[in-house]
């Protein structure tokens, strides 16, 4: 039986003790539960009671969020994790590193950092590989980093063209010729890719960039028969695409050239027995080098908190119904 020691300290700043105590000092709970420890915290005394080990690693989490309010960060659940998770994995280093990776910044001088560690290592991929395959749920940022960094490429003149493809599954694939021009029926599908663009460019260049076709839209059917060179492509909801889609839009990769394959694999609209694209090209690429697959989890959610929560609530259910059905066919053998 290990033997619990309690350790007891005063947080001096009071902007810190504040925002540490938050609602019954919620974050030191998170961080003493994920090692084992009770803690209490009252006024700015704060006790904690576990083994050795686990107080030790409390005592670097605490200090890690402390260093978080001196640089402004807002504290939230997914960040505590974020640490927690650093600390056991011996990541804290990369996690320190992220602040200073500057993917892009905004028009209006915001400044887009990773901020997961999974979003970290989805950008590096991205830099170093050319064809990157993010996977995960929605809110991991999959997208809005892709674009700030096709945006970043495109300004350092390292691509001549973005270009933003999306499955139109919801309308099916061909669109049809109806009146009002393509970029208008796309548009719907296409916000979320917008949204980013329009962050980096301002709405005027963005237009003008649209209008020489530095930047195009196009659902994936327009891309049959083209090569793209020296073009940074985002293809987005890629568990809507068939193997035979996914072949070729893959197939169109062109000299100095970067693809970003996007989608969450649980989300897949495809009509019933046909096999989605994106877990199909996992396997069949899995080991060929220049090819990355970056699997975001309910951790890299950047959204609230809650829905990090709720994405976990859906999972676990998931795995209980995965888990039933696969009692069942035991059953019956």
């Amino acid at each position: 039986m290990t033997e619990l020691m309690h350790k007891e300290f005063i947080i001096e700043d009071y902007r810190e003790a504040q925002e540490l105590m938050e609602r019954d000092s919620h974050f030191l709970t998170l961080a003493g539960e994920a090692f084992g420890c009770t803690v209490s915290g009252r006024g700015n005394l704060v006790r904690v009671t576990g083994d050795e080990q686990g107080i030790e690693a409390f005592m670097t989490v605490v200090d890690e969020m402390r260093q978080m309010l001196h640089k402004n960060i807002r504290l939230s659940d997914r960040q505590v994790y974020q640490v927690v998770e650093a600390l056991r994995t011996g990541r804290l280093a990369e996690l320190h590193e992220m602040e200073d990776d500057v993917v892009n910044v905004t028009r209006n001088g915001t400044v887009i950092h990773p901020r997961t560690l999974g979003q970290k290592e989805y950008v590096d991929a991205i830099r170093h590989n050319s064809i990157t395959f993010g996977i995960g749920p929605a809110g991991t940022g999959k997208t809005y980093l892709a674009v700030a960094l096709a945006a970043y490429y495109l300004r350092n003149r390292d691509v001549q063209r973005i270009i933003l493809v999306r499955p139109a599954v919801e309308a099916g694939e061909k669109l049809g010729f109806l009146p009002g021009d393509m970029q208008e029926k796309v548009n719907p599908y296409l916000r979320p890719l917008f949204d980013g663009l329009l962050d980096m460019f301002g709405v005027e260049e963005f237009e003008k960039l649209q209008q020489k076709g530095v930047i195009e839209v196009a659902p994936l059917a327009y891309m049959r028969g083209r090569t793209l060179e020296k073009s940074f492509v985002i293809l987005d909801e890629a568990q809507n695409t068939t193997v035979e889609q996914m072949k070729m839009f893959l197939t169109r990769l062109g000299f100095r050239s970067k693809m970003v394959i996007n989608g969450d694999i649980t989300q897949i609209d495809l009509p019933p027995h046909t096999r989605s694209g994106l877990p199909d090209a996992r396997i069949v690429l899995k080991n060929i080098p220049d090819i990355s697959f970056i699997q975001f989890s309910e951790h890299d959610v950047v959204r609230h908190d809650l829905v990090a929560a709720i994405i976990k609530a859906y999972e676990k259910r998931a795995e209980l119904k995965a888990k039933s059905k696969g009692e069942h066919h035991g059953n019956h053998h």
